[in-house]
């Protein structure tokens, strides 16, 4: 039976915040086209907000999971909370271009950094036997965040002059209160776990405790596999969708994110659950979980590009979701199962760093697959990344990991 104790306390507190920390990321493209007519701007001007997140995001990314190595982890999550809450409320009153590059750019990319990579290893700490499991659940309410706020900000943004500006009101100040709670309800991990002191990790050791495990490494070439196919289906689905099927823009946008996410939902449950159970006995079932959601997703992007009618798309597409929530379940169980506990925020820094920055060239890339080749083939190629990242997380299983494990 359900017993709301500290553990799920945090869990519940952690997974409200992660929410929105995914869902607003969908704000600026459910409102992009009132906003680029608010703004007077092209849309390469429009484009700017989000490649400067993008690299704010990759650049701070690790110097936030050392910082959370270092200090504490609970003050570094409420900064990064707080920072990219205000930066979405203020969104809501930017005048131009400008501000918003200073708004949604800059203090949500900053604060965004800031915000994962301490959460990560403050939930792994709590949750030592059932880590798979708990981030199955952080990561279900992540979906449906991306589901419910993107189509919030449709909604508005589709029947109000200004109404572009109302979400970011709305969930940056939900944000900002959360941020005032967790401030009084949110403790700080280790004083969950007294017997288990851990030495803080120092920058130098961080990054060499990463790059000279031949397992993280694969495990964070693997993200960028995914992560360059997540980036190319969220920026050029709603357009396959239209140009395919769809008339209409807001349903193509809402159809694109519902039924991925719908398949993800119960793909990251059952993976999470898989791998709590078997780990003790097959160190390596985190390995082969991830790997076999990412083969088993090939096919389904293929059926997805392929699909003749859109019945079929939509199926296509909520296996392809049911697969990549096989994935998520391990990301960051297989990486932890190689660093030690000391490193892991700053190991989960450096990862996300590398697969964010190498992943974000998707949408230019398939986007001139849709001008030069064909938007069936541009989708279809993303297959081809998702079997490159289930060969590299074999070879890890079979090569490395026997040496490299230390969880």
């Amino acid at each position: 039976m359900f017993r709301l104790d500290k553990k799920n306390l945090t869990l519940f507190l952690l997974l409200v915040a992660y929410f929105l920390y995914q869902g607003t990321r969908q704000i600026l493209g459910a409102a992009l086209p009132q906003i680029q007519r608010s703004f007077g701007v092209s849309k390469t001007g429009i484009g700017a907000v989000v490649t400067l997140f993008a690299l704010l995001y990759g650049v701070c990314v690790p110097l936030a999971g050392v910082a959370a190595d270092m200090l504490k982890r609970k003050w570094v999550i409420l900064a990064g909370a707080g920072l990219f809450c205000l930066g979405i409320f203020l969104s809501g009153f930017a005048c131009g271009i400008g501000m918003l590059l200073v708004t949604y750019g800059i203090l949500n990319g900053c604060g965004q950094s800031f915000f994962y990579p301490g959460m990560i290893a403050f939930l792994r700490r709590l949750h030592k036997d059932s880590f798979a499991t708990a981030f199955s659940i952080l990561q279900s309410g992540s979906y449906v965040g991306v589901v419910v706020i993107s189509s919030v900000a449709g909604i508005f943004a589709g029947h109000f002059s200004y109404g572009w500006r109302i979400p970011f009101w709305i969930f940056g100040g939900i944000g900002i209160l959360w941020t005032l709670l967790l401030v009084f309800k949110l403790q700080d991990d280790e004083t969950e776990i007294p017997e288990n002191p851990v030495p803080r990790a120092s920058v130098g050791e961080a990054f060499r405790v990463l790059f000279c495990k031949p397992t993280a490494i694969c495990v964070t070439l693997a993200l960028v596999t995914m992560l360059y196919v997540d980036f190319g289906f969220k920026t050029w689905m709603p357009t396959f969708l239209q140009e395919h099927f769809l008339s209409s823009p807001a349903e193509a946008a809402f159809s694109s994110v519902l039924w991925h996410y719908f398949g993800a939902f119960f793909g990251v449950q059952l993976g999470g659950r898989l791998a709590d159970r078997f780990v003790k006995r097959h160190h390596g079932v985190r390995l082969v979980i991830g790997a076999t959601g990412l083969a088993c997703g090939v096919p389904a992007i293929f059926a997805m590009a392929y699909a003749p009618n859109l019945t079929l798309c939509y199926a296509a597409m909520t296996l392809f979701g049911f697969c990549r929530g096989i994935y998520d379940s391990s990301i960051y169980t297989a990486l932890f199962d190689v660093v030690e506990v000391r490193y892991h925020a700053s190991a989960t820094g450096v990862m996300l760093a590398l697969a964010f920055v190498l992943g974000s060239a998707a949408p230019v890339l398939v986007g001139w697959m849709f001008e030069h080749l064909s938007m069936t083939f541009g989708v279809a190629s993303l297959g081809g990344f998702y079997f490159l990242g289930a060969l590299i997380l074999g070879v890890a299983k079979i090569f490395f990991l026997k040496r490299d494990y230390c969880a």
